[in-house]
């Protein structure tokens, strides 16, 4: 209760300012919201009063994209000063649905028919990766996917990855093609000798058992390869 010629405190800017967030993101397109707005309007719900800009440019100062804060393990973000764990959670739920509506779009549509849905797919899901991770997507003759298998995680050599058992499991599953694919934490998505060499082994031995190597795709920070472009498949 304030006193007699008591002025009451200035009244708290920040509902407002959520206001004109959410109204530019619900009328304004996809770019209305720079990528440090992204960050607040996610962690509005982790802090319900307070000022939650300062924290979203810490994290992209942080972690130097949207991206990176995005896939940064949930360790790293907690070590961002006023981070809750309901704010990791909202972060890390709003990178699994952009996994999720990814993957929808390449499980929906014939692979090489939508190719850039896939490699948008791979790029969300493995390019912010920091070990290597090795993955066949098997294909039925309409080149839909079948399966999207982790083969291994750690450096792909024929040590790790046998062709016999890439083809094996095709089989089992009744696939007609298959694309490996995996990527270079490096950021360089250009082939190393052991990509090039384990990829023809592979595609030696779909021929042989009557499934196709379409691909061997490499992901990066730097952008994909496809070895089929390059003529190493």
């Amino acid at each position: 209760m304030f006193g007699k010629g008591d002025a009451p405190p200035p009244a708290h800017g920040g509902k407002g300012h959520r206001a004109r967030l959410r109204d530019r993101l619900l009328t304004g397109g996809p770019e209305a919201l720079a990528d440090y707005e992204v960050l607040e309007y996610l962690l509005f719900g982790a802090n319900a009063r307070g000022d939650t800009k300062p924290m979203a440019k810490e994290l992209l100062a942080r972690f130097g994209t949207l991206s990176g804060v995005l896939n940064a393990e949930p360790e790293a973000l907690k070590q961002v000063k006023g981070l809750s764990d309901v704010g990791v959670g909202a972060l890390k739920i709003a990178a699994l649905a952009a996994r999720r509506m990814a993957r929808s779009a390449v499980q929906e549509k014939p692979v090489l028919g939508s190719w850039q849905a896939l490699l948008d797919y791979l790029a969300i899901d493995m390019a912010h990766l920091h070990h290597e991770r090795v993955r066949v997507l098997y294909l039925n003759a309409r080149n839909r996917l079948l399966l999207d298998h982790l083969v291994h995680d750690g450096t792909i050599d024929e040590a790790t990855i046998h062709p016999r058992e890439v083809i094996k499991r095709g089989l089992d599953i009744g696939a007609s093609a298959l694309i490996l694919v995996h990527n270079h934490p490096s950021g360089n998505p250009e082939p190393s000798r052991a990509d090039i060499q384990v990829t023809r082994r592979i595609a030696e031995a779909g021929r042989l058992l009557g499934i196709v190597v379409h691909d061997h795709v490499i992901v990066g920070k730097e952008g994909q390869v496809s070895l089929k472009a390059k003529g190493m498949v």
